[in-house]
């Protein structure tokens, strides 16, 4: 029996220095810019410099149809989106991720700010935090900007109603730059929620979902595993609070001031039971919190599964 490989089943090669080899090619779509958009267009969207150096940037969505209040435009609520990928994979630009942003900015509705932040192997962990950050100030700074701030944000987007959105890896990113953000002056930015759809924690003591779903067809165990070396710092393992929350330490004194939290799972889902155990630790510490599972489903189910999707953000939309 041949024996299974991880690196094949993510279609990347590790190369010696360290760098993948991403072998498959996701198609992407434009942003469609600001101006001339076409009838029936329910949402334009545009690219943004975060920051040159790290190569970092934003797309951002708006509904071309504004709700308003006796004739002057209701803001919208700002959500930071968070794509998944396993810390590896994936770009704002993936037509996959895009279309959903344009769903969200729709159906919600919001202004979007889906962050294209750095990947792994080649940035470790911390650094999707770091971005994440960075664009969590860069929001604050257009709302202080009164004379080049970012008009989508400044003339649409409620300040005070901002919401972390993040999916598997990017549901990790939400919950560990909530944390981060909590020492940080971000006024007049208010963080009102996060959102963790399918949050990737992980640990070195197995789960019993794990153990069950090992070899699970989409996530199996020894993919996460290698997700996870791929991802954390050097010299550290799965019990390192990036990966494992559920450990004391000093990061716990901060969670009770999350605020509210959302959190969805699917009983199929390998990370089922941690993300359990991560909604119990969350409600001990005193966290306003909305937990969202079914038993039926698998992780990355509202990738292939419209329904699945609409009903994602049906709950979402209900949080908001």
């Amino acid at each position: 029996m041949a024996k299974f490989d991880p690196y094949e089943h993510l279609n990347v090669v590790l190369n010696e220095d360290g760098t993948l080899t991403r072998l498959l090619d996701f198609p992407t779509s434009k942003a469609t810019g600001d101006q001339n958009h076409l009838p029936g267009q329910a949402v334009v969207s545009k690219d943004v410099t975060l920051d040159e150096d790290k190569k970092t940037w934003m797309r951002l969505y708006r509904p071309t149809k504004l709700p308003s209040n006796d004739k002057s435009i209701a803001k919208l609520p700002i959500i930071l989106y968070l794509h998944a990928g396993g810390w590896i994979h994936f770009s704002v630009a993936n037509t996959l991720v895009h279309e959903t942003c344009n769903q969200l900015c729709s159906d919600v509705p919001s202004i979007v700010v889906a962050l294209e932040y750095r990947l792994a192997p080649e940035n470790r962990l911390p650094a999707q935090y770091d971005d994440t950050i960075d664009a969590v100030l860069w929001i604050k700074n257009q709302a202080l900007d009164r004379v080049n701030g970012e008009k989508w944000l400044r003339e649409y987007g409620d300040f005070s109603r901002c919401y972390l959105y993040g999916v598997s890896s990017g549901g990790n990113i939400a919950f560990n730059t909530a944390l981060q953000i909590i020492d940080r002056k971000i006024e007049p930015l208010r963080i009102s929620g996060v959102i963790m759809n399918q949050p990737l924690f992980g640990g070195k003591m197995r789960t019993k979902s794990e153990m069950k779903l090992a070899a699970d067809t989409f996530f199996p165990l020894p993919v996460i595993d290698v997700l996870w070396d791929m991802s954390l710092p050097h010299g550290t393992d799965r019990d390192h609070r990036f990966c494992n929350p559920m450990l004391d330490g000093p990061h716990r004194d901060k969670i009770n001031k999350l605020g509210r939290c959302l959190v969805i799972g699917f009983g199929g889902d390998p990370l089922f039971d941690r993300q359990q155990d991560f909604v119990q630790m969350l409600v001990k510490e005193g966290v306003l919190v909305e937990a969202r599972f079914d038993d039926i489903g698998f992780h990355g189910i509202d990738v292939v599964d419209s329904r699945r999707a609409t009903a994602i953000l049906t709950i979402i939309k209900e949080f908001i």
